[in-house]
């Protein structure tokens, strides 16, 4: 016997990260009282989005043609790779920095305990990518998580490899931050990894 579409509603807004049983319940009971026309709208989108949106195949990110914007725009450098774990984190560095070069989309981090390799994150695609010799410089910009880390380590071998320049974005204190309410965690990692002040 199935569950009543209410429960089923209820049910399918909790694949949202961060929607557990009472938001995904205050999400179903807004739309059927306040928002009905809103619900249609996003399900047609919904529907659509999940049928049309793909991956580009050359830098993985989402795209709805073969190549996204990034990758189709001849203006881009192609010298310089930038290696990111989400379209969340490519989004991120394309809107907050002056950033011209291209991108490769990971979709996560190297994660064993979870089953995620070098073949779920695309690696040998990347590597072929890197064979060209279009690129001279390989930005890797993955989170300072463990996993994190360990995708950076593999990233960079792979780059050397190839004969091409890994970078890693620089961490450690934010921008305005306080020192007195830095985690130590980052104080540390900021206070190792200290440069020379240049005039």
């Amino acid at each position: 016997m199935t569950a009543p579409l209410l429960e089923q509603l209820i049910d399918a807004l909790r694949v949202l990260p961060g929607v557990g049983q009472k938001t995904a319940q205050r999400m179903a009971y807004h739309l059927l009282e306040r928002e009905r026309e809103g619900g249609e709208k996003l399900s047609a989108i919904l529907a659509q989005a999940m049928e049309r949106i793909g991956h580009c195949a050359q830098c993985r990110d989402f795209s709805e043609t073969e190549l996204c914007a990034t990758c189709a725009n001849g203006s881009r450098d192609r010298g310089q790779l930038c290696v990111v774990e989400s379209p969340a984190d490519r989004l991120a560095i394309e809107t907050a920095t002056g950033f011209r070069g291209v991108y490769y989309v990971l979709q996560g981090r190297l994660s064993p305990l979870d089953g995620i390799g070098p073949r779920e994150l695309g690696l040998e695609q990347l590597d072929q990518r890197l064979a060209q010799g279009e690129i001279s410089e390989m930005i890797i910009a993955t989170s300072a998580t463990v996993e994190g880390e360990a995708t950076a380590h593999y990233l960079a071998q792979l780059a050397r490899a190839r004969t091409v320049r890994p970078s890693r974005l620089a961490q450690g204190l934010p921008l305005g931050g306080e020192l007195e309410f830095v985690d130590r965690g980052t104080l540390s990692h900021a206070f190792g990894t200290r440069s020379e002040v240049r005039e």
